[in-house]
């Protein structure tokens, strides 16, 4: 445990693919931030045990292994596809995490630095047919039962934000103020060090040395959803982590990355894909229909941003 200013206690783990950041507003009672803090980082280690695809023996894998039965999962894992299924339906299929399949295709298989599109794989980026309507089957109770409905599934679109979710949950009443930064996903809570909210810079994906904006967050998560690190070719295409799932193929052609403001970071996490996966021509209007607060830059670099976002917006790069 670490501090970055007098009055911060700060902790970090490596998990998720990435370094994990708690840091909280220190008080009379470190111990109890301590504490705190600590068992909101083990949220991380948890949710990626159970939920990883990355590794044939998690128990996400094993029910992958044999999607159309029943299984007894962790309850981590019961809950992570329980949201994801509501997920599914809100957005009405524009979020499905099953696209396993099609990841596997275009050879994002193994979890590497795709960074700059220098991994090249040789699998054909072939088409498949369109899903059917996503029916996992769940027995809640003492022993958790779930039956993924016959196709594996991939909880990356989710996973990240729900441990943010429940890492909050572990911080909540027990510290004044704190800051969740897990690449890319994060959750402020409380007044901030200052007592004027959270300063959160939103990444260049084009390289800049400055970020697209500053936003001032109290209460609320973010998510940014991008295809900077996470390119490469497939066959002869480039292509992409953000799948559409009615193609199975990488969606939203022409942008960058999405960053979404919401209450849960959940929420946060499955809107910047959705919104992603609608492209430039089809964010701005996406956006305003579901009263999203969301900042988008195209591959040209053009940058948009809804009516929503800019309450939380304290500086911002020229258009």
């Amino acid at each position: 445990m670490d501090r970055t200013a007098p009055d911060d206690l700060v902790g970090v783990v490596r998990a998720m693919a990435c370094d994990i950041t708690v840091r909280g507003v220190s008080s009379a009672d470190d111990s109890r931030i301590r504490s705190s803090i600590d068992s909101a980082l083990s949220v991380f280690r948890a949710v990626d045990a159970a939920c990883t695809r990355f590794d044939p023996a998690s128990p996400l894998m094993r029910a992958n292994a044999r999607s159309d039965q029943c299984h007894q999962v962790p309850e981590l894992l019961y809950r992570a596809i329980e949201e994801a299924h509501r997920a599914y339906l809100r957005t009405h299929g524009q979020f499905d995490p099953r696209v396993l399949g099609d990841l596997v295709r275009l050879g994002y298989d193994r979890s590497l630095p795709f960074a700059d599109g220098g991994v090249v794989t040789p699998r054909s980026p072939d088409r498949r047919q369109q899903l059917g309507r996503w029916c996992p089957r769940f027995r809640g109770g003492p022993t958790a039962e779930v039956n993924l409905g016959g196709v594996p599934i991939d909880l990356g679109g989710i996973g990240k934000g729900l441990a943010v979710r429940w890492a909050t949950e572990r911080l909540a009443g027990h510290v004044h103020a704190y800051q969740i930064d897990a690449g890319g996903d994060c959750a402020c809570g409380g007044p901030g060090p200052d007592g004027d909210g959270w300063r959160v810079g939103v990444e260049d994906p084009c390289g800049g040395t400055l970020p697209l904006a500053v936003l001032e967050l109290r209460d609320v998560a973010c998510a940014t959803s991008s295809i900077r690190l996470r390119q490469w070719t497939s066959g002869q295409q480039q292509v992409h982590h953000l799948i559409d799932p009615h193609s199975g193929r990488p969606g939203g052609r022409g942008l960058l990355a999405v960053t979404v403001v919401a209450d849960d970071p959940a929420e946060a996490e499955v809107f910047s894909k959705t919104l992603f996966l609608q492209g430039p021509r089809g964010i701005g209007a996406e956006a305003r229909r579901r009263n999203a607060a969301a900042l988008w830059i195209d591959v040209d670099g053009v940058k948009g941003e809804s009516p929503r976002l800019t309450p939380h917006v304290v500086w911002s790069q020229a258009p």
